[in-house]
């Protein structure tokens, strides 16, 4: 039996479709605009649809520019910060949510006084370190400082209060030792948060523009954000080409929140009902 159509739901269906127009727009545009040649992408009244489509902004992309180079820096910049921050994070949150030490509080509200500390605020020392270490310029000046991130550990804690206290008690009683025990026991239980984790620092690392503008100079070492805006002219820009790689950078992102997407659902909706 079909529901009724009240004038509340249409009204809500209505301004969710605007909202998706609105919010879908800028993509489509993007992605339309890199098969475009460069008097269409300025044209008036503009062009909604390329006419004429054509490949050459990707091959000046690709051969006139090492975009590839870029493509590779910022997969694996967001990659192995994914990695690092989910590992690092899954066990800090786990010790302070079913671990018991002197400090365990106050050290858990460092890290929620430091979730609303600005890059910027540290951003002084924290380039005199990575100089100090002689990693300036490097792909590991950017990942390194990424690695203990506050929101990743007061996440992976929310959801590691979940682990039954009555499980940890019968593999100590077993046996098993501390890292056996968040394996076998902890790390599925967490798991969805676990994919929640990774989906949010890949994207948070991927979009980082300010931490790869500091620390990376070299044109080799640039990530696809940065390379394209060095792709942008004085006195001439070519949109077609920086529309082709924005497409060329927004593809990753899309990919792999369309692959993980059910995991990152099934996260949000764990963290939002705790017990």
């Amino acid at each position: 039996m079909k529901k009724k159509a009240t004038p509340f739901g249409v009204i809500t269906i209505t301004l969710l479709s605007i909202l998706t127009i609105i919010f879908v727009f800028p993509f489509y545009w993007i992605m339309t605009g890199a098969f475009k040649t460069q008097p269409d992408t300025i044209r008036i009244p503009p062009q909604w649809w390329p006419t004429a489509p054509t490949l050459e902004n990707f091959k000046q992309l690709l051969i006139q520019n090492p975009a590839g180079k870029w493509l590779f820096n910022s997969i694996f910049i967001a990659a192995v910060t994914m990695l690092l921050v989910c590992i690092t994070s899954s066990l800090a949150g786990y010790v302070l949510a079913k671990k018991r030490f002197y400090g365990q509080k106050f050290l858990f509200s460092v890290f929620i006084a430091a979730m609303a500390l600005p890059k910027q605020v540290v951003l002084v020392p924290l380039v005199r370190i990575v100089n100090f270490l002689g990693i300036h310029d490097t792909l590991a000046a950017v990942i390194l400082p990424l690695v203990g991130w506050p929101f990743g550990v007061f996440l992976m804690k929310q959801f590691s209060e979940n682990i039954p206290g009555e499980l940890l008690e019968s593999a100590k009683i077993d046996g098993c030792g501390e890292f056996r025990t968040f394996i076998n026991i902890a790390f599925p239980i967490i798991k969805p948060g676990f994919a929640a984790l990774a989906i949010f620092t890949f994207i948070n690392t991927w979009n980082d523009y300010f931490m790869q503008l500091v620390m990376l100079s070299s044109r080799d070492k640039l990530t696809v954000s940065l390379g394209v805006a060095t792709m942008q002219a004085e006195m001439a820009t070519n949109y077609g080409l920086i529309m082709a790689g924005a497409a060329l950078s927004a593809v990753p992102i899309v990919a792999v929140f369309l692959i993980f997407q059910k995991s990152f659902t099934q996260g949000i909706t764990m963290g939002a009902v705790k017990g």
